[in-house]
C-alpha cells in the first residue's frame, strides 16, 4: 500500500506541473510594495531575493515545503508511534490518506500546507518552557499574514497542540494563561486588520502593472486573473459561496464516504481518547477536536473550497492524534488490525484515492 501510495503521489506531481499556477503564482507577486496588505507576506520574502519571479518557482518552492512537510511527519510519527509491523496501518491511513500528503500535492504551492508544517514543528519540538506558547503564537502570526483563514483552518489546531502540549502536561501558572490570553487577543486583532482593513489602497489597473514589472515572462496576464481577491470584501465572498451552495453541497456524500473510509483511523482515535486516564484530559481534547470542526464549518460557510477545507480538517484531526498520545493514558490502545479484511479493503481504496481536490471532491 505505501509502495501505491507513493506512485499515486509521482503521478499527482507530474499532472500538477502541467496545470497553469493562477492562485499559488500571484501569491508569488504581491508583496508590501503598496502598504500592509493581506496575502502578501511569502510574496515580500520572494521580493527580497529576486525583482523577477519566474513560474517555476512556485513548482520549486512549493515542492521544498512538500518535502519538508512529509520528512517531518515521518520522524513525528516515528517517534509518536514507531514503525513496527503493527502501527504500519496507521501510517497508511494518515500519510497514505488522500486528504493529506495526496491532496497537498495536488494544491502545490497554495498556503495550506504551511499550517500543517507548523503544527508538526509544534509537535516536535519541548513544549514545556513558557516559549513554546510564544513560539506558536509566532508562527500563527505569520500563518494569518500567508493568508487570514488560517485563523480558522490551522490555528484552532495549534491551540490545540498548546493546550494539551503546554497547558495539560505542564501545569496551568498564571504567566502562561496570560501569555496564552495575549496572544488569542493579539491574532483576533491581526485577523480583523487584515479581513477589513487590508486590501489593496490602489486601483486594481495600477495594481496589475506593478504585478507585470515583477513577472519573469510578463506575457503571461492569463495568471494575473485573480488579482481581484486583494479587492474582495467580506460580504462578497460570502454571498458568492452561498450563491454555489446547492452545487457545493452535492459533494458532502462524496466528502462523508471519504471520512468513512477512513473508519479504522478514527476507531483507534477514539480508543486513544477513551483512554486517557484524566477524566479532564478526555473533555478537554473532545472539546478542542469540537472547536476545530467549528472552525471547518464557519469556512465552509466563507469560502468555497470545500475540498480544501475537508482535506484540512481531517489532517487536523491527525495531528491531535499525536499531541494526544503524549498524554497519561490508564490502558494500552490497541492497533490497527492488519488482519480484518474490512480494514485492509479500505487501506487499498485509500491508497489507490489519488486526491480529494480544491473545490469539489476529485
Amino acid at each position: 500500500m505505501l509502495a501505491v501510495n507513493v506512485a499515486v503521489i509521482t503521478g499527482v506531481f507530474i499532472h500538477k506541473i502541467t496545470l497553469p499556477p493562477y492562485v499559488p503564482y500571484i501569491h508569488l507577486l504581491v508583496d508590501y510594495h503598496f502598504g500592509f496588505v493581506k496575502r502578501a507576506l511569502i510574496g515580500e520574502i520572494v521580493s527580497l531575493f529576486t525583482q523577477k519571479v519566474p513560474v517555476w518557482l512556485v513548482f520549486a518552492l512549493g515542492g521544498a515545503v512538500w518535502l519538508l512537510t512529509a520528512a517531518l511527519f515521518v520522524k513525528l510519527f516515528r517517534r509518536t508511534f514507531g514503525f513496527n509491523e503493527a502501527h504500519l496501518p496507521l501510517f497508511v491511513f494518515t500519510a497514505g490518506s488522500p486528504f493529506f500528503l495526496k491532496n497537498f500535492m495536488h494544491t502545490l504551492g497554495h498556503f495550506d500546507i504551511y499550517g500543517c508544517l507548523f503544527a508538526i514543528v509544534l509537535l516536535l519540538i519541548p513544549a514545556q518552557s513558557v516559549g513554546f506558547v510564544l513560539l506558536a503564537a509566532l508562527l500563527s502570526v505569520i500563518l494569518i499574514l500567508i493568508h487570514h483563514i488560517h485563523l480558522l483552518m490551522y490555528v484552532p489546531t495549534i491551540a490545540v497542540i498548546v493546550v494539551i502540549r503546554h497547558y495539560l502536561t505542564g501545569g496551568i501558572k498564571t504567566s502562561n494563561l496570560a501569555i496564552g490570553a495575549i496572544a488569542i487577543l493579539s491574532l483576533g486583532a491581526l485577523f480583523v486588520a487584515l479581513q477589513f482593513w487590508g486590501t489593496m489602497p490602489v486601483p486594481e489597473a495600477d495594481f496589475v502593472a506593478y504585478l507585470k514589472t515583477r513577472m519573469a515572462d510578463p506575457t503571461r496576464t492569463d495568471l494575473l486573473g485573480f488579482s481581484f481577491i486583494w479587492y474582495q470584501p467580506l460580504a462578497k465572498e460570502i454571498s458568492d459561496t452561498w450563491a454555489r451552495l446547492p452545487s457545493n453541497l452535492l459533494g458532502v456524500p462524496v466528502y462523508a464516504a471519504l471520512i468513512w473510509l477512513h473508519s479504522p483511523l478514527w476507531g483507534y482515535f477514539a480508543n486513544s481518547i477513551r483512554a486517557l486516564s484524566d477524566e479532564r484530559h478526555r473533555r478537554i481534547v473532545v472539546a478542542g477536536i469540537i472547536g476545530v470542526t467549528v472552525a471547518a464549518l464557519i469556512m465552509f460557510g466563507i469560502v468555497f473550497d470545500y475540498a480544501r477545507w475537508t482535506s484540512n480538517w481531517a489532517v487536523c484531526l491527525f495531528l491531535i492524534l499525536h499531541a494526544v498520545k503524549t498524554l497519561p493514558c490508564s490502558k494500552k490502545v490497541e492497533p490497527i488490525s492488519s488482519r480484518d479484511r474490512k480494514t485492509n479493503a479500505f487501506g487499498w481504496i485509500v491508497s489507490l484515492i489519488p486526491r480529494v481536490g480544491v473545490i469539489r471532491p476529485f
